[in-house]
């Protein structure tokens, strides 16, 4: 007995706020990395590459709600939520190489000073624009950040890369003001520094996911408690709760039902609470109870 309602993760209307920002943000990205070769600005490649991290979110992002209203089938019986997983995994893999370099050059430029010089004047007009776009990307998705995880999630990339921006910015005008090309490398390395926790992070979370970890912030203690208080439930076991993608657990569970509620017909109110609870406590929408009575689980061994 189960319930296999839809994970309503992401609606067609945060899916086009999503497209919206993806498509600023791709833009300012190659605007910087083009920025970046015709003033030798670390700093712009830096954030470009932080831009990066913030495409390849809001790309993961739009996985998510796509891949949540496509069908299961026969093949897939989960559908095709694992390719945001293997996804985040390359990222987070480019991303780790990505700021390595950036912190390694960084620290060589900072140890060989004057030898690179950095249009500092172009380097800060890049900068501006990669503001402004973030800016409007963030103004974007502040209203439906209140409503979705997904794009929250979303939002807060956009404003670490509005933050890199700022630091660019900064820098630049530290290099047209006095000359003190270094400020370029320390923008970098701040910004590699920024990126390198999210990345690591990122990868954690894939490894959790793939190793079939309980999510983050759920538990099952709680959740056997609650089941348990059910009226007409007498025992919990194998309980088993992961999840598949970013927001989409799934759990499973075998319950034992006093005989009498079985007897008088009420196994289908039992379950209907059970999944409430699943879906109104814990945020998990995806269900499967195998409801059994008393002294199956005996029977369970000896088979």
């Amino acid at each position: 007995m189960h319930d296999h309602a839809p994970t309503g993760i992401r609606g067609a209307g945060n899916r086009r706020l999503l497209a919206i920002s993806l498509a600023i943000t791709a833009s300012v990205m190659v605007v910087q990395i083009a920025g970046a070769a015709l003033s030798g600005s670390l700093a712009l490649l830096a954030d470009a590459a932080h831009m990066f991290t913030d495409a390849a979110a809001l790309v993961i992002a739009l996985i998510a709600s796509t891949v949540a209203a496509r069908p299961a089938n026969d093949r897939r019986t989960f559908g095709y939520q694992r390719a945001e997983v293997f996804g985040a995994l390359i990222n987070g893999a480019i991303l780790i190489g990505l700021s390595v370099w950036v912190a390694f050059e960084s620290i060589s430029r900072l140890l060989n000073p004057g030898t690179t010089e950095v249009a500092g004047t172009l380097m800060l007009i890049v900068a501006i624009v990669g503001l402004v776009a973030n800016g409007v990307a963030m103004w974007l998705l502040s209203s439906a950040q209140r409503r979705s995880i997904n794009v929250r999630g979303a939002y807060l990339e956009v404003l670490g890369d509005l933050i890199g921006s700022a630091a660019v910015i900064i820098a630049a005008i530290t290099i047209v003001t006095t000359g003190w090309y270094q400020a370029d490398a320390i923008a970098s390395l701040f910004i590699a520094a920024m990126i390198i926790p999210r990345a690591v992070g990122l990868l954690r979370e894939v490894g959790s996911v793939l190793a079939e970890s309980a999510p983050k912030g759920t538990h099952v203690r709680e959740i056997r408690e609650h089941i348990l208080a059910t009226p007409g439930v007498v025992d919990v076991h194998d309980v088993h709760v992961w999840q598949l993608t970013r927001g989409a657990p799934v759990f499973t569970a075998h319950v034992v039902v006093d005989g009498v509620a079985l007897a008088d017909g009420r196994a289908g109110g039992i379950l209907r609470t059970l999944q409430s609870c699943l879906s109104d406590h814990f945020d998990v929408e995806h269900s499967t109870f195998q409801l059994e009575p008393a002294g199956h689980v005996e029977h369970e061994a000896h088979a």
